[in-house]
């Protein structure tokens, strides 16, 4: 049984270590992103951490390397979001926009 726990546990720290996304650089609308993830997940952690800071989401600029570059969109300011080629953004942020 303690085997059982034990490698469950370890399983599970593995699983939750395989990526990670953190906010390296924060100036202005512009965010630089760290991650190990798949794209998707990305410019959903990017989309989500714009709308925290009150935009309406994060138009992709450049990735290089694990770090991508994104810049936050506000609704009055008539700019299009851009995704990551191959990514979608969330449908809420349409919604919000109307």
């Amino acid at each position: 049984m303690k085997k059982i726990l034990l490698l469950t546990t370890i399983s599970g720290l593995l699983l939750s270590g395989c990526y990670s996304t953190q906010v390296n650089m924060s100036m202005g609308n512009m965010r630089l992103i760290s991650s190990s993830a798949a794209p998707q997940d990305v410019m959903d952690f990017a989309t989500k951490t714009c709308r925290n800071d009150f935009y309406e989401g994060a138009s992709f600029l450049s990735k290089a390397g694990k770090e991508y570059r994104f810049k936050c969109v506000k609704a009055e300011e008539n700019e299009i979001l851009i995704p990551i080629p191959g990514t979608t953004i969330a449908a809420a942020a349409k919604t919000e926009a109307k």
